[in-house]
């Protein structure tokens, strides 16, 4: 690598610990800036959690589970492959290496990359747990007030990752009987003999439909019905030109483009990302056979794609819910469906920036997004040599592997890259030409000292039956 320019020390007078860099929020995001960052003797780091410990999905851990991405897209290995954080140094240090190989998994179990997760984040000392950043300032260097202490730093790099998203007209309605599919683990029991809908056609919403209807007689309900958007239950598209998108590469072009083109690309690529995996599919589509042709239960499954949800109200009996569904494209009847539990498997959104309030006026925004520049740096009116990064916030301007764990452990090196003035070289660039694109700074700065938008747009919302920031 090639150096520019070495962090440079704090501004005299500054009080309270200093650091090179100080993190917000311990997500695979941010974990991953961790694990490159760790012994570095340039940049002194610092990553704070509100949690009081690790957590990845924990509420949606359903047992079988799988990641969609192959085991080398971890914390470093795509960007270090020596790093002592790596998922095979996770196996390694705990003695299941053979094991694993021998287990021959098709992907990695989620439960499994939780746990090399929550290894990583307590084997680095720089990460720390139960402590909530409250606001970000800047007085020649950036002002970290947390709910323990405060703290400075040269540089500061967001990583609050997604909250869980329902429609609006079931937020009101949230409880027992209705919830979000990240608590599922621990409300999805006890269904016994009850109407179940599930809502959303994403991975997530096959997962929980599949669990549901895998459970033994006693426990299964008496009817589980499958609600989407989508026109039918579509498969990710794992093929290798398709995984051209989820490169280095691609996300810089993707930058370079024009809203309209990020836009549509984003609308009709997204079952790149958010389809669902061959073998759940598979899966669920075996057990429907088994229900109602082998065990000749008629009753129990009801799949029903093209469908959105546009009313949930009380059964006309005071019990259970009745949902109002529509065609999605709006061209025919309603139709009507009871439940006495429904899962919303409707993805998640971007986390609130509320630390950030001191400094909303200073930052640029872009449709509803911090604007950033080809570092992940946002765009603002500070000193030059002070950079506010986002990881995990910038879809609109990215593109679809921003959310996911494809591009982690690249993003994390080109940030620290910044924040130590060198330059890693990119991996050698795709087979494929893409087509020429506008200089991004045209079209970055136009929104600039906007503000940002009250909601994202509907666009988005189409796309995100589930975000479990993965992909492929």
């Amino acid at each position: 690598m090639e150096s520019l320019h070495r962090a440079h020390p704090p501004e005299p007078g500054t009080a309270g610990p200093h650091y090179g860099c100080v993190g917000v929020g311990v997500g695979p995001a941010n974990l991953s800036l961790a694990s490159l960052l760790h012994g570095d003797p340039d940049l002194t780091s610092l990553f704070l959690d509100q949690r009081e410990d690790f957590g990845w999905h924990d509420g949606q851990q359903i047992p079988g589970a799988s990641l969609q991405v192959s085991l080398f897209k971890d914390l470093v290995t795509l960007a270090d492959p020596t790093n002592k954080f790596s998922f095979l140094s996770y196996l390694h240090e705990q003695g299941k290496i053979y094991h694993y190989i021998n287990a021959q998994f098709d992907a990695v179990p989620r439960q499994e990359f939780r746990n090399y997760l929550v290894w990583a984040s307590k084997k680095n000392e720089n990460v720390a747990f139960g402590e909530k950043v409250l606001s970000v300032d800047f007085d020649g260097v950036f002002v970290v007030r947390t709910s323990r202490r405060t703290l400075t730093a040269d540089h500061v790099v967001l990583g609050v990752g997604n909250r869980p998203w329902v429609p609006p007209l079931a937020r009101p309605l949230l409880g027992e009987t209705q919830f979000h599919v990240s608590d599922f683990m621990r409300r999805a029991k006890g269904l016994a003999g009850l109407r179940v809908a599930v809502v959303g056609g994403g991975q997530s919403g096959a997962e929980a439909f599949l669990d549901v209807i895998s459970r033994p007689e006693g426990e299964r309900p008496r009817q589980v019905n499958w609600i989407s958007r989508r026109a039918n239950f579509f498969p990710i598209d794992d093929t290798p030109f398709t995984n051209d998108y989820y490169m280095p590469g691609f996300s810089d072009h993707f930058f370079a483009l024009d809203r309209k083109s990020r836009e549509a690309f984003l609308t009709d690529q997204v079952l790149t990302s958010d389809g669902i995996s061959a073998d759940t599919l598979r899966a669920v589509y075996q057990r429907c056979y088994a229900h109602r042709f082998i065990d000749g239960n008629q009753e129990l499954t009801g799949l029903y794609p093209g469908r959105a949800v546009t009313q949930v109200a009380r059964g006309a009996d005071g019990a259970g819910w009745d949902l109002t569904l529509v065609p999605a494209d709006r061209s025919g009847p309603s139709e009507r469906i009871a439940a006495d539990v429904i899962v919303w498997a409707t993805g998640f959104r971007p986390a609130p920036l509320d630390m950030l309030a001191p400094l909303t006026d200073r930052l640029a925004w872009e449709d509803g997004e911090l604007a950033i520049d080809q570092d992940f740096a946002v765009r603002w009116d500070g000193p030059p040599r002070h950079h506010l990064f986002v990881q995990n916030g910038a879809r609109r301007q990215r593109g679809l592997a921003d959310p996911n764990l494809s591009l982690v452990a690249w993003r994390s090196r080109r940030i620290a890259d910044r924040m130590l003035g060198v330059k890693t070289d990119d991996p050698y660039a795709s087979f494929v030409t893409w087509p020429p694109a506008a200089d991004p700074a045209v079209e970055g700065f136009a929104e600039e000292f906007s503000g940002p938008a009250d909601e994202l747009s509907d666009v988005l919302h189409e796309l995100t039956d589930d975000q479990l920031t993965e992909g492929v």
